[in-house]
């Protein structure tokens, strides 16, 4: 029988712990953090304040500039996206596929930003009572593989089961890039 030399075992003990922690950085949730609070951009005030007392926020809906044109972005310049397979203002994304692509999510009336169309922002209510924010019809997502605002790496990807695609200001989708 060999024996494990007594630092080796300290150390993969230790990484472990690391490893798990560095995994779990996201509040222990599986749902990734944004911006320095930690907290999701749809619930999030701008700037990073918090809302004043008793006052919900609601979520903004931008256009930002990109490689792939004008697109919606949210109030920090997150890239948003529609996903093919709903077919309504009703959300089919749920369980992993909101883990990929959470959902903007808000908890006032949302908000047009600039070159957004107040006319088209509307919300939905999810399965877990969530309002979930669309425009022009399309519920809105964010992409967990996007780190930093401006970031457009799922476009174009078909994951659950279709494709996800960033928006015009039209609200209709940019098929290209």
């Amino acid at each position: 029988m060999s024996r494990i030399p007594k630092l080796v075992l300290p150390a993969v003990v230790g990484g472990a712990a690391v490893l798990t922690a560095a995994c779990s950085s996201g509040g222990g949730t599986g749902t990734p953090s944004y911006g320095a609070s930690g907290a999701t951009p749809s619930s999030s005030a701008p700037s990073g304040q918090a809302a004043p007392s008793g006052q919900s926020t609601g979520a903004v809906v931008a256009v930002a500039g990109s490689p792939l044109g004008q697109l919606l972005v949210d109030g920090s310049g997150r890239t948003l996206y529609l996903f093919e397979a709903d077919t309504s203002t009703s959300s089919t994304c749920y369980g992993p596929c909101a883990q990929a692509w959470p959902p903007l999510l808000s908890t006032g009336t949302p908000t047009a930003g600039t070159g957004a169309n107040a006319a088209d922002l509307g919300t939905t209510t999810r399965n877990d009572g969530k309002a979930e924010v669309t425009y022009h019809g399309h519920p809105l997502y964010y992409y967990v593989g996007d780190t930093k605002a401006g970031d457009t790496t799922g476009q174009a990807l078909n994951q659950f089961g279709a494709k996800w695609y960033v928006l015009a200001p039209s609200g209709d989708k940019i098929d290209n890039g």
